[in-house]
């Protein structure tokens, strides 16, 4: 068989390596920054991650990075977002995959910690008083000022929006989330939401937490 000349052999290597650099999509063969990431969350969260309520679509700004990579795996994977009756679940679950690889969704994740956070406004009525009653089994992982603790993997509640709090209580109630084996955090999560008997003792608790001080900048929710 004739074998090709050097400088042809060469000229096919060549290509066949910009090809594999560069991928079919015409990515560039640097990494894109977390930024250039978040174009796919913007889309619903908005170029600031402030959310939008009219979508039931939260704020996401300030989240803590840790969590926000732990929630786009769940997403993923299947482990959350994957009940046919969570509906905001379902739109998520592809958009995690716009991310190609763990690489960048903690590029995204680094990104959206890094925006400013916003105190939300108060949507939901609740009785506060009561509420810090209810909120007593909570401590033990949110801390007594709802700041949440990273080594047990529970986030900050104080920047929640209260209509998302509420969503996604009924959500671990309803084993909407928390459901899958491999969630062990939202699994502990529906244990603890046994506690609230109905949607009058969520807002109450809810009501609760939107008392306690918010942090100067940063955003987060279950």
């Amino acid at each position: 068989m004739h074998r090709p000349r050097q400088p042809a052999r060469l000229l096919a290597v060549g290509l066949f390596c910009l090809f594999s650099a560069t991928g079919c999509d015409d990515r560039p063969v640097a990494a894109k920054s977390g930024q250039a990431l978040f174009d796919y969350c913007a889309q619903c969260h908005g170029e600031d991650g402030t959310g939008q309520r009219a979508l039931a679509v939260p704020a996401i700004a300030g989240l803590p990075a840790w969590y926000v990579e732990r929630q786009l795996l769940n997403f993923r994977k299947g482990i959350r977002g994957a009940h046919p009756a969570d509906a905001a679940g379902l739109r998520m679950r592809p958009m995690s995959r716009m991310l190609a690889d763990e690489q960048e969704v903690q590029a995204v994740a680094g990104y959206v910690a890094s925006l400013p956070g916003v105190i939300q406004e108060t949507t939901l009525d609740g009785d506060a008083g009561r509420g810090a009653v209810l909120y007593a089994p909570c401590i033990a992982c949110h801390g007594p000022d709802g700041k949440g603790k990273r080594e047990l993997n529970s986030p900050d509640l104080t920047h929640a929006s209260d209509w998302y709090l509420l969503e996604q209580l009924h959500k671990f109630k309803q084993g909407l989330r928390g459901a899958d084996p491999r969630d062990v955090t939202g699994a502990q999560m529906r244990a603890m939401v046994g506690n609230l008997p109905d949607e009058r003792a969520m807002r109450d608790v809810i009501a609760y937490i939107r008392t306690l001080p918010s942090s100067p900048s940063g955003a987060s929710g279950p």
